[in-house]
C-alpha cells in the first residue's frame, strides 16, 4: 500500500468531462488498496475571474481580508466537486476547506501572500492520516490557509505549495503533479515544435526554471521536496496516475549563502561601443573553455567585459585577453583586478536593499553586487570577504 498525495492544476479539472477523468484516475488507486490525498486548485480561469469581478467591481472598498475570502471560492467549489464525484464512483470521499475542522494549513495573517505555520501545519496535517486510515479519500483545496478563521493564500500557484508540504508532513510515498503538460520539456514547445519530454529533472534545475518562468510548477513548492518522496509531473489527459512524465529527483540541498574558499581575480578588457560588437562575448569565453579556465562572472557593458575567474588563472588570462586586444582596433587595452572575494546567496526572501545597507554602514565598497532572480554575488576585497560574509550571515 502506497501513500499518494495527487494534486489537481485548473486545466485538469476545467470541466464535468475532466473532473470525472480526474476522479476516475484517483479511484483507480483508491481499488488497489492506496491511500490518496488530493489537492484541487480552481476550476481553470476561475480565480483570474474572481479577480477581475473584484478589482471591476469594489477595488477601492475590497480589504485584504475580503479579497482572500472571494477569491479563495474557486478551489472551495472544485473540492465539493471532486469530493462528490469520487463518491458517486464509490469511493468515501470529504472535501477539506478552511471552514472544516479538519483543515490543515495554517498561516499568518498576510491574507494574500500568506506564510506558513510549519510547526502547526505540520500537527494538523498529520490528523488526516486517521481519515485516510478509515478509507477515507480527503479532497484538500490548495492555494488557501486560515488564520484565526479567516482564509488567507498563498499566492498564485501555491496549490503545489499544498500538495508537497502534505507529502512532507505524512511521508508520503509520491506526489504527483497533474497539469496540462506531459511534463517538464526542453523548452516552451509554443516557441520551439522539437521540444522534448526530459525524463527526470533535479529539483534545483526544476526550481531554476520556474524562478525564471516555467509555469509548470510553483518554485517554493520544491522547499517541502523530501529525498525520500518520489515526485512526477503528468499530463491530465491520460486519466492514469500512474503514467510516465517527469520524476522530480533529490531534495532542495543547497546553502543559502557561501563564500567561496579560494580568491577570485577579475580581467577587464576595454574598448569602444563593445555591447554592439558581434562575436566579442564568445570569442572571450572561447578562450577561457579552450585553456580550461573556469568562469564565475561576465559583466558586459558599453566600454568594457569584465570577467571573473579563480586567481591562480589570472596571469595565463591576462596574457590571452591581452593578445586578443592588441588584434583587434575596437579594443584598446586590459586590466587586472585585485585578489576578491565572492559571496553568493541563493534565498528568494533576501531583500537586496538590506545588503547594500549593511556593506554601506560598515564602509565597504563593493566591487561588484549581481542580482538575479535566483541569486546573488557579491564581490569584494579578498581580505573583507570574512568579515562582509559574517555580517550578512546575522
Amino acid at each position: 500500500m502506497s501513500l499518494i498525495v495527487a494534486k489537481f492544476g485548473g486545466t485538469s479539472v476545467g470541466n464535468g468531462e475532466r473532473i470525472k477523468k480526474a476522479a476516475q484516475s484517483v479511484a483507480d488507486e483508491y481499488f488497489k488498496d492506496n491511500q490518496i490525498i488530493v489537492v484541487v486548485s480552481a476550476v481553470n480561469k476561475t480565480t483570474d475571474d474572481l479577480i477581475s469581478l473584484t478589482n471591476d467591481a469594489i477595488t477601492n472598498n475590497l480589504t485584504y481580508k475580503q479579497h482572500a475570502e472571494i477569491v479563495g471560492m474557486g478551489e472551495r467549489t472544485s473540492v465539493r466537486l471532486f469530493s462528490a464525484t469520487l463518491e458517486s464512483l464509490g469511493v468515501k470521499s470529504i472535501y477539506v476547506d478552511p471552514y472544516c475542522e479538519a483543515w490543515p494549513i495554517i498561516t499568518d495573517s498576510n491574507y494574500m501572500e500568506a506564510k506558513i505555520d510549519v510547526k502547526t501545519t505540520d500537527k494538523k496535517i498529520k490528523e488526516l492520516k486517521s481519515l485516510l486510515d478509515q478509507g477515507i479519500v480527503p479532497v484538500v483545496c490548495g492555494f488557501l490557509g486560515k488564520c484565526n478563521d479567516q482564509v488567507t493564500t498563498l499566492g498564485r500557484g501555491g496549490s503545489d505549495i499544498t500538495a508537497f508540504l502534505i507529502g512532507e508532513c505524512l511521508n508520503a510515498d509520491e506526489v504527483i503533479i497533474v497539469t496540462d503538460v506531459d511534463g517538464v520539456l526542453s523548452t516552451d514547445p509554443r516557441k520551439i515544435n522539437e521540444a522534448e519530454l526530459l525524463e527526470d529533472i533535479t529539483v534545483g534545475e526544476m526550481k531554476t526554471l520556474a524562478t525564471h518562468g516555467a509555469q509548470v510548477l510553483h518554485p517554493n513548492a520544491l522547499d517541502y521536496k523530501h529525498p525520500d518522496i518520489d515526485a512526477k509531473i503528468i499530463n491530465f489527459k491520460y486519466g492514469d496516475l500512474t503514467t510516465r512524465g517527469t520524476h522530480i529527483t533529490g531534495p532542495y540541498d543547497y546553502k543559502p549563502m557561501e563564500l567561496l574558499e579560494t580568491p577570485v581575480t577579475s580581467i577587464t578588457v576595454v574598448g569602444k561601443d563593445l555591447l554592439h560588437k558581434s562575436g566579442i562575448i564568445s570569442d572571450l569565453t572561447n578562450m577561457l573553455y579552450d585553456n580550461g579556465i573556469h568562469l564565475y562572472k561576465l559583466n558586459p557593458h558599453h566600454n568594457s567585459i569584465t570577467t571573473f575567474i579563480n586567481k591562480e588563472d589570472g596571469e595565463k588570462t591576462y596574457k590571452l585577453f591581452h593578445e586578443y586586444v592588441i588584434e583587434n582596433d575596437f579594443l584598446s587595452s586590459i586590466s587586472q583586478g585585485q585578489d576578491t572575494a565572492m559571496i553568493s546567496i541563493i534565498d528568494p526572501e533576501r531583500d537586496e536593499s538590506e545588503i547594500s545597507r549593511i556593506l554601506s554602514i560598515n564602509q565597504i565598497d563593493a566591487e561588484l553586487i549581481n542580482i538575479a532572480k535566483t541569486e546573488i554575488l557579491i564581490f569584494v576585497d579578498w581580505e573583507l570577504g570574512e568579515k562582509v560574509f559574517r555580517l550578512l550571515s546575522k
